[in-house]
């Protein structure tokens, strides 16, 4: 049986790819309008990442790099389920996450932000979703951090999501936001979103029912890959 193609995009709940407010988008931003291009088989289906690919202790950023002990932070698991746009569960698809420490620091050599570098932290993590689309992280919470849009310009807390998708050639990147934090609605790359529902899908609300008694608070954040409640996707701009 030949492969259904996907559902249409909606194209009205992603921000345009120039919003002057948004500094960079001005030289990233495309000059002529993008091409819309039919699936063929090799976006359908493909090779994909396997369980080979994984390490057992991968998805947990409190171990997969420490060296003389725990990280420092709020410790916060992050879990939810990857779904189509009928909601089902996608089972087996990589899901990668990357962020900065506690301090609001990446590790990276371009990173000159003054927070310090946590040596038990790398900031990196992967998964496979299980049979029902079900992924979980446990890492440390992310701190803010300034950066120069604007003259005091901050970037909310938040935990940068990439899901792979049925073979090599489909990924899709979003950041995911956590619920109550006051700097998301003045954030200029938050607010180039048009459409405030689409901001509420990337927000994670607390999830106390996950969360490990003396140990870890939980969030969860559910990645819907088309359709009207789609997951907003940053390297998808004409479309989700």
């Amino acid at each position: 049986m030949k492969p259904a193609e996907f559902y249409q995009r909606d194209r009205f709940l992603q921000p345009p790819a120039l919003t002057p407010d948004y500094k960079t988008s001005v030289p990233r931003s495309p000059r002529l309008a993008m091409l819309s291009l039919q699936g063929s088989m090799s976006e359908i289906t493909g090779p994909t990442f396997g369980h080979s690919d994984i390490d057992t202790i991968d998805n947990d950023l409190i171990r997969n790099y420490a060296k003389t002990g725990d990280p420092v932070g709020e410790r916060i698991i992050v879990h939810g389920r990857v779904l189509d746009e009928n909601g089902r569960g996608i089972p087996n698809t990589l899901v990668e996450i990357w962020q900065a420490n506690a301090g609001g620091r990446y590790r990276h050599k371009k990173d000159t932000y003054l927070a310090p570098i946590d040596p038990n932290f790398g900031g990196c993590g992967r998964t496979l979703t299980d049979d029902q689309g079900y992924y979980y992280f446990r890492t440390v919470k992310p701190g803010a951090y300034p950066w120069r849009n604007w003259v005091n310009n901050w970037r909310p807390a938040h935990i940068h999501v990439s899901v792979f998708g049925t073979s090599f050639s489909q990924r899709l990147i979003t950041q995911m936001y956590f619920e109550g934090d006051p700097l998301i609605r003045q954030c200029p790359i938050v607010n180039t979103i048009p459409d405030p529902r689409a901001i509420d899908h990337l927000i994670a609300p607390l999830d106390m029912n996950a969360a490990i008694p003396l140990d870890c608070l939980a969030y969860k954040f559910d990645i819907v890959l088309r359709g009207r409640r789609s997951t907003l996707f940053e390297n998808r701009l004409e479309g989700n």
